[in-house]
């Protein structure tokens, strides 16, 4: 069988297998497994049984070696299953911080120990991590963090504070950056793996203007960590930070293209004219171009994909892509709460459906994609230096 034939007969297995497997309530649903601060995934049945077969066919982590929980699966194949996942509204429950951020970082920079520890807990979905790196007085500054962790004989000993941790109340196990050298900033840095059950781990969930309180602060208090949870060196873990920093943002970009379900939407919501299109021409208008547009990222996603595929150095341009996804969703929240009107003003209560309440919900959550995983102007200036080689105004002055 040649390789298109093999594809195509990959594409009709994995759409057979999602029309039997995947629970409709489902569909179009948030698949991070926690919101606020109820993890409702442990109360949903439905969301319960998705996870469970996801595992079992190894497709949580579909391009994963099979020793670690992962199904093996070659880019075209992984690429084939996303595109069918979303064609239904599915969804990869598994496709959280940990299978997103600390599992290629693991597989490119972690012992064999460590893998083996971690990795097939996030291929099964039954562990969660969060990421331990903004403070309060480093953000956009990451490199001036300055939670300590000390070299105690057999052990760390972590002490300091983290911020805008996400899950960090419902995680597992937090893989942070912390400082192991006070004389230098970049070359003092060190990535650890934190146990959350440790003693002297303590989370506070962060109410944001969404409602959402999935962000939270962390405090390391005195905490214990075993030698072997370092990953990579000693003071190098900003390289292997910035690496995962791209794994973040490559991850942060892909779906941001989802855009042509608004046309059904507003014409259930606005209306249609006498030839069935949307009644507002100059809603109408705005929402094709956002189709277009959206559809446009996604092939964009798809020829970064193929080229990465055939060895093509594509690191340059993942700030690209992050920028342009943001606003692409951006724009989306946008057009879906002009498309409610005063039915998308909620905020709670009985007098609106839950459609209704979501889509102000998300709108204000929307804010945050051109700050999280790097911020707009974070991302331009890499964008700056790195793709388009302008000169570091800094090193001018």
């Amino acid at each position: 069988m040649g390789d298109d034939a093999a594809l195509e007969a990959f594409r009709a297995d994995a759409r057979e297998w999602l029309a039997e497997n995947f629970p409709p309530p489902l569909a179009h649903k948030n698949p991070v497994p926690y919101q606020n601060d109820a993890p409702y995934a442990e109360a949903d049945p439905d969301w319960q049984l998705w996870r469970t077969r996801m595992a079992e066919r190894r497709w949580g982590a579909p391009g994963w070696p099979e020793i670690y929980g992962g199904a093996a699966l070659d880019a075209p194949r992984v690429r084939i299953l996303a595109e069918e996942m979303r064609a239904i509204g599915a969804f990869n429950p598994m496709k959280m911080t940990g299978y997103t951020m600390l599992g290629p970082t693991l597989l490119e920079f972690g012992t064999e120990e460590q893998r083996a520890q971690h990795l097939p807990g996030i291929a099964r979905g039954t562990v969660r991590w969060c990421q331990g790196f903004s403070e309060p007085g480093a953000g956009s500054d990451l490199a001036s963090l300055s939670t300590r962790c000390i070299d105690a004989g057999d052990h760390w000993l972590v002490e300091g504070q983290k911020v805008w941790t996400s899950g960090a109340n419902h995680a597992d196990w937090c893989f942070a950056l912390v400082r192991t050298d006070t004389t230098a900033k970049q070359r003092g840095i060190s990535f650890l793996l934190i146990d959350m059950r440790s003693e002297g781990v303590v989370t506070r969930p962060i109410t944001l203007i969404s409602g959402s309180t999935h962000f939270c602060e962390m405090f390391l208090n005195a905490v214990r960590v075993p030698k072997g949870n370092l990953v990579g060196r000693v003071n190098e873990g900003w390289g292997i930070a910035k690496r995962l920093l791209q794994f973040e943002r490559d991850s942060l970009s892909e779906g941001r293209g989802e855009g042509a379900s608004l046309l059904p939407l507003a014409r259930s919501r606005v209306g249609t004219d006498g030839v069935g299109r949307i009644a507002d021409g100059d809603l109408r208008s705005r929402l094709v171009a956002h189709a277009m547009r959206a559809h446009a990222y996604n092939l964009t996603m798809t020829r970064l994909a193929a080229e990465a595929k055939a060895g093509s150095a594509i690191d340059a341009l993942v700030p690209v892509v992050k920028t342009l996804g943001s606003d692409v969703a951006q724009a989306r929240a946008d057009l879906a709460m002009e498309i409610y009107g005063d039915r998308g003003l909620g905020w709670t209560g009985a007098d609106y459906a839950p459609d209704e309440l979501d889509v102000s919900h998300q709108w204000l959550h929307a804010r945050a994609f051109s700050i999280y995983g790097g911020s707009y102007e974070i991302q331009n200036n890499i964008a700056a230096k790195r793709t388009l080689g302008l000169p570091d105004p800094a090193s001018a002055r």
